[in-house]
This record gives structure tokens, C-alpha cells and sequence, in this order.
């Protein structure tokens, strides 16, 4: 029974690792890749900082990872990964709307305030 377990676990694992092996796998790790270091960006930030920090680049490392994987979900035909990844990247571009529009008013408000400082 075990031996039978064995053969069925290995067959299994050599089909999904060695047999359909293909530049599509390769994206989906690179795109699994891209999601890690997002979380790793956040991380050190944070421990740099002191306390919880998402920067900027989690947002980027979110939309890479997003859509490569929403790419390697349309090419699996996987219509639950393609639901989920597409909404996903749809909430990464949002959020990293809001903090660059939020930097940008940030920066108009800073150059008033100079703009005021000169003129007194």
C-alpha cells in the first residue's frame, strides 16, 4: 500500500513539475516571484521604520505580480484564477491611485506653503 501511495505521490509530482513544464510555468513562478517581493518590500520597510509601512513599491510589485499571473490564469483557462487575479489588480491600481494622487496634493500643498513664505 505504501509503495502504491509512492508511485501515485511521485507520478503525480513528476507530472506537474517535470511533464508540463513549459515558459508558462516559468511565468507563473516568475509572477509568484514578483508577489513575494512585494511582501518582502513591505518587511524590511516596516522594520526599518519601526512599525507596519506599505511603500509605494508594494503597489508595483502587486500589479507586476497581478497581471502575469492573470495572464498565466487566462492562458490555464482558470476561471476562478482569472475572477481573483483580475479583480485583484483592479484593487492594486486603485490603492496606488489614491497614494499618488495623495503625493501629488502633498506637493501642491508644500509649494504653496514656500510660495507663502517668500511672499511675507
Amino acid at each position: 500500500m505504501l509503495i502504491d501511495l509512492q508511485r501515485v505521490v511521485g507520478d503525480y509530482l513528476h507530472d506537474v513539475f517535470i511533464a508540463n513544464f513549459d515558459w508558462w510555468v516559468i511565468l507563473g513562478f516568475v509572477a509568484q516571484l514578483m508577489f513575494t517581493g512585494r511582501f518582502l518590500v513591505q518587511w524590511i520597510e516596516s522594520e526599518r521604520r519601526g512599525h507596519s509601512v506599505i511603500p509605494v513599491a508594494f503597489w508595483f510589485f502587486s500589479i507586476a505580480g497581478g497581471l502575469l499571473l492573470l495572464a498565466y490564469a487566462l492562458y490555464r483557462r482558470d476561471p476562478v484564477f482569472i475572477a481573483g487575479q483580475a479583480f485583484g489588480v483592479f484593487v492594486y491600481l486603485r490603492n496606488l491611485y489614491f497614494v499618488l494622487r495623495d503625493r501629488r496634493a502633498l506637493a501642491v500643498a508644500k509649494t504653496r506653503k514656500v510660495k507663502r513664505r517668500r511672499a511675507a
